[in-house]
């Protein structure tokens, strides 16, 4: 041993150990004990990490809007979720349905905690809707005219980017924090060719008809139907790539945590490791923002709202008290008290421009849309071709693209999904689609 090499005897051996245990942060830099201090703070961190991670025997209470449409697996989820140690308040939406951790139309806060998974993997997926002051009339008029702009202005497809010439600039990608961290410095040339891009999934672009009930001075229109664009999509490959990366650093910090609440695993607010996820996250929800400007191009009048991201918001404790949480909407909207956000149906049902109430026992969330009723495996199983065209028929949608996965059958009745949440929004419009 090096200790008893230099001549000391066993008590001395074991004094300079009990300072090792004592005060490792003082001997982390000593040339002889500082290994041995670094391992008793390891071993400290672990002991202490297995106990902090011990999840609650019962969940904290939430509340849920449309029980009768949100499967036992989804509510299963938002159970555990609730039984983190982090959690102090959670609300499920009408179109909850299973997602990985927290369920999507899961909302939940927790106290100086993140976790990238109840974030999601599209970090600040978004709606943006664009009114044109314009009847949609010109839709029948010059079908082809549209037809091409949709096709031109965006990509759709996992991977899909903009080469050369063919991409666009934004602010956003002269921001100097894609130098802040090494996995945001390689993710910056992918934002550049992915910047104006849709992707896959249920992300989409739509023209069409909608019908503006109720005013609001933000908007600048009167009540009456307008010619509209839609756009639903997010960070593309950047999120992707943080959510990843992250999640998997949350899980490695969490040794302790129950097998079953592994997605679930957080990042302290106060670690380098959440501070670089904040803002790594953040720097995705201007890139998703700014790839939406680029699809909505000259637009006369824009909304937006995101529903994969994180809040500091102050939400009411069980006594009353105000406090600073961290509010985790995975497909969920914001929905504050007079803030606009935009709820839409399947590719060939209503969406609707929404006001919100401002509810706090729902953390002043709202649904994201209408939500899945059959996964996208059970989907490409039971919808045919024919069903989902003759749906599409009936209501004069004119379809560009899109698989079976996301045919109208495999989700819920939108009509039902709001009904079931009056209490939460005040609904401003409705749209008719044709994509």
């Amino acid at each position: 041993m090096r200790l008893e090499a230099q001549g000391l005897d066993r008590g001395a051996v074991l004094n300079a150990l009990d300072r090792a245990r004592a005060e490792p942060e003082a001997l982390a830099n000593d040339p002889v004990l500082g290994p041995v201090a670094t391992e008793f703070q390891r071993r400290v961190r672990r002991s202490a990490s297995l106990v902090e991670d011990t999840i609650r025997e019962q969940p904290v209470g939430y509340g849920m809007w449309g029980r009768e449409g949100i499967d036992e697996q989804a509510i299963a989820q938002m159970d555990l979720a609730m039984r983190l140690p982090v959690s102090v308040a959670g609300a499920l939406m009408p179109d909850a349905h299973v997602g990985y951790g927290l369920p999507i139309g899961g909302v939940l806060a927790t106290e100086s905690a993140v976790i990238p998974f109840a974030v999601g993997v599209d970090i600040a997926c978004r709606m943006r809707l664009s009114l044109y002051p314009v009847s949609p009339i010109v839709l029948g008029q010059m079908p082809e005219r549209y037809r091409r702009a949709l096709m031109e202005r965006t990509l759709f497809g996992p991977g899909a980017a903009w080469r050369g010439n063919e991409r666009a600039e934004r602010a956003v990608l002269e921001d100097e924090e894609w130098a802040a961290t090494p996995i945001l410095r390689a993710l910056r040339d992918k934002a550049r060719g992915q910047l104006g891009a849709s992707g896959s999934g249920n992300h989409f672009v739509e023209w069409g008809a909608f019908t503006l009930g109720a005013p609001d001075p933000r908007l600048g229109l009167e009540v009456g139907t307008y010619l509209a664009l839609l756009s639903h999509s997010g960070s593309r490959g950047v999120g992707f790539k943080i959510a990843n990366t992250y999640s998997k650093i949350a899980e490695e910090r969490r040794p302790g945590l129950d097998a079953r609440a592994r997605r679930l695993a957080w990042l302290d607010m106060e670690s380098h490791e959440g501070q670089e996820y904040w803002l790594s996250m953040e720097l995705a929800g201007r890139f998703a923002s700014a790839n939406h400007a680029v699809i909505h191009h000259r637009v006369a009048a824009a909304v937006e709202n995101h529903h994969n991201f994180a809040w500091r918001e102050q939400v009411r404790g069980p006594s009353g008290e105000e406090r600073e949480v961290i509010v985790h909407r995975k497909g969920a909207t914001p929905a504050g008290a007079g803030v606009l956000g935009i709820i839409p149906g399947s590719m060939a049902d209503a969406g609707y421009l929404i006001r919100g109430r401002g509810a706090a026992d729902a953390l002043d969330s709202a649904s994201h849309g209408a939500g899945r009723a059959m996964s996208r495996t059970a989907a490409l199983q039971s919808v045919t071709k024919t069903e989902r065209d003759r749906y599409l028929r009936q209501r004069g949608v004119t379809l560009l693209g899109g698989g079976l996965d996301e045919a109208p059958q495999a989700y819920k009745r939108v009509e039902q999904v709001i009904a079931a949440q009056s209490d939460l929004v005040e609904i401003m419009g409705g749209t008719t689609f044709r994509p």
